[in-house]
């Protein structure tokens, strides 16, 4: 039966990839982001575990380049940080944690250590040995469950705030910020980083696709109309969807695997710019008037696509890694509180958005407060990456050595 199952998934790939090539024909592919992995890591056993998936997430990688797609990023997400540790002493703790990220980059995949805190009933003692690891450690990623369905945890907003600030002030360039985010109504298994978690039951898979590109030539082409563009931009979204679909589908059935599903959001990257994209829809600058409207025509379309989807599905508008935006945030055309504008009709939140260096842990909270208390309210997932610059003011350039990170203009705390 096995085989027959393996037979027919291929036939689905076939079948959707043959719908990719007819029906997207004249529009550029988008890059896959993210094939991620959700794995339960035992501490005698995590290298046999890791290679194991390793075989798993890049057989899904050499399935979907087979389609022509390629592919930027292989992910391994962990439980929770406190079962990760369980039983360690902190010298213990932190020694794994360096292992886990010196394996990564000799294996090049990206991994995530889950939530650092899920509720305000955990122990915060977690995040401060999640602090020192992002202090110190370049490959890991982690989180902090900032609201969810129990309603907004106000204990792990003041950690989370913590955290960033030690993190800036540690952390060369303060660039260990990039690698940490505060999410809000975020359910497990969505494969972006670095929100992405699961709760236990491993040997599950997620796609995320890095979709800017498709975004911008469908608004191109329907020139402000709205109507059209939802329909175009639904259908394009749909024809790679349903790809990744049935190869996570197929490679997951064919090892006992779980496929999660697809988060059709259309990240971007670089110059595959949401910014340009939404640019092309009202004609004017990101940030103004029709920028809400053209969030919630990709929004629109985005949960339209008729595949199991997981994660944010929405909008994501990463201030530093988009370089447009980047550019746009230093010519003040937008500002936090526009972002939590456009979040009431998308999932963004405030993402990779430069802070000044004297910002304080009061002021950290209150902008993680504002981004959980919208999401509560809508029940919808936002996510705040807040990235303090050590030593810079408002008005200055942010200097991070990252190739996923484009320098910007720091703005005035309001």
């Amino acid at each position: 039966m096995i085989g027959v199952r393996c037979f027919a998934l291929s036939l689905l790939t076939l079948a959707a990839a043959g719908a990719a090539t007819a029906e997207a024909a004249d529009y550029t592919r988008p890059k896959v982001r993210a094939i991620t992995a959700f794995v339960s890591l035992e501490r005698a056993n995590y290298a046999r575990q890791i290679a194991t998936t390793l075989a798993v997430l890049r057989e899904a990688q050499r399935e979907l380049e087979q389609q022509g797609y390629a592919v930027e990023s292989v992910r391994i997400t962990t439980q929770p940080l406190a079962e990760l540790l369980r039983g360690q002493s902190d010298a213990q703790a932190l020694a794994y944690l360096k292992e886990l990220d010196d394996l990564a980059a000799k294996e090049n995949f990206l991994p995530n250590i889950g939530p650092g805190m899920l509720r305000d009933g955990d122990d915060p003692h977690t995040m401060q040995l999640l602090a020192q690891a992002l202090s110190s450690l370049s490959q890991l990623n982690a989180s902090a469950i900032i609201a969810a369905d129990d309603g907004i945890h106000w204990k792990v907003i003041r950690e989370a705030a913590r955290l960033v600030r030690y993190v800036a002030d540690h952390s060369p360039h303060s660039q260990g910020t990039f690698n940490f985010a505060g999410t809000a109504m975020l359910g497990p298994y969505g494969p972006f980083y670095p929100g992405a978690y699961h709760l236990g039951g491993g040997e599950r898979l997620a796609i995320g696709f890095e979709g800017a590109n498709v975004v911008q030539e469908v608004f191109a082409r329907t020139h402000g109309d709205f109507d059209a563009a939802v329909a175009e931009l639904t259908r394009q979204l749909t024809v790679h969807a349903r790809v990744a679909e049935a190869v996570g589908t197929q490679v997951a059935a064919r090892h006992g695997w779980t496929f999660m599903g697809v988060d059709p959001t259309p990240a971007p990257l670089a110059d595959v710019s949401i910014g340009a994209a939404i640019e092309a829809f009202t004609g004017a600058k990101f940030g103004s008037s029709g920028t809400m409207t053209a969030a919630l025509v990709i929004t629109t379309a985005v949960k339209a696509v008729p595949v199991k989807q997981i994660g944010y599905a929405g909008l994501m508008v990463p201030v530093m890694e988009d370089k447009l935006l980047a550019q746009r945030w230093a010519e003040g055309t937008y500002d936090i509180d526009a972002l939590l504008a456009y979040s009431a009709v998308c999932a963004t939140g405030v993402d990779t958005v430069p802070l000044p260096g004297d910002i304080s842990e009061a002021q950290l909270m209150r902008i993680y407060g504002d981004v959980a208390s919208l999401a509560f309210k809508w029940h919808k997932p936002l996510a705040a990456r807040l990235q303090p610059v050590a030593g810079k003011r408002a008005g200055e350039e942010t200097d991070f050595r990252d190739p996923y990170l484009f320098n910007t203009t720091i703005h005035p705390l309001h």
